[in-house]
């Protein structure tokens, strides 16, 4: 996506939507008008499926997790347009998830369509490499759900492996959603152009 010079002042000027400057790290509930589990996405995309989840599920307070600027700013327009006081997005870095939020704060992880980071010397990077699973086990509740999807047969098979060796339980896995498509699925931008091209989407649910 093109850069945008403007795109840091635009999000600070939407500060009730988006925290660009950790204001409410540790304290992710006083975002919301209302006190609500917590669900998070982290990568939005676009935005297609956290607004959509959020319009579907207003008794849920949705938190969407981006790193690029850019890319932020076509969600924050999303939810600005739909109206959605249920949804507030952080300008982070995956890394520092646990520097932001609380232990035990969060009631389901959604990782969309993540970038796969295909060379083995990137593996650290992957949103599923255990690194990371650690911190989503620390944030969230008890029993909570990290529900993963991708085009990527790379990425899935390197997502089994990496979620099993942590010791969590598959609660579902589906090797082609599109073939027999669950009602709740919520497609994705990317899901949708990759979908297209034929690619089979992968979708694993699972706890600690």
């Amino acid at each position: 996506m093109r850069n945008k010079p403007w795109a840091i002042d635009y999000l600070e000027s939407n500060a009730h939507i988006v925290d660009v400057n950790n204001t409410y790290s540790k304290k992710i509930k006083t975002f919301f008008d209302k006190d609500q589990p917590i669900h998070i996405e982290v990568g939005t995309g676009m935005g297609i499926f956290i607004t959509t989840l959020a319009q579907q599920n207003p008794e849920i307070n949705y938190v969407g997790i981006e790193i690029d600027k850019n890319v932020m700013i076509r969600v924050t327009e999303k939810v600005l347009e739909l109206g959605l006081s249920n949804v507030r997005l952080l300008l982070l870095d995956a890394n520092t998830l646990m520097d932001y939020f609380n232990e035990n704060e969060v009631d389901k992880v959604y990782l969309n369509f993540s970038d796969p980071w295909p060379k083995v010397r990137h593996a650290k990077r992957r949103l599923t490499h255990s690194r990371f699973l650690s911190s989503y086990k620390q944030l969230l509740k008890k029993d909570s759900i990290v529900e993963f999807k991708t085009d990527n047969r790379g990425l899935f098979e390197f997502s089994l492996i990496s979620m099993n060796a942590f010791g969590m339980t598959f609660e579902n896995l589906n090797l082609d959603v599109h073939d027999d498509e669950p009602k709740e699925n919520i497609r994705t931008e990317y899901e949708e152009k990759f979908s297209q091209r034929g690619h089979k989407i992968y979708w694993i649910q699972a706890s600690f």
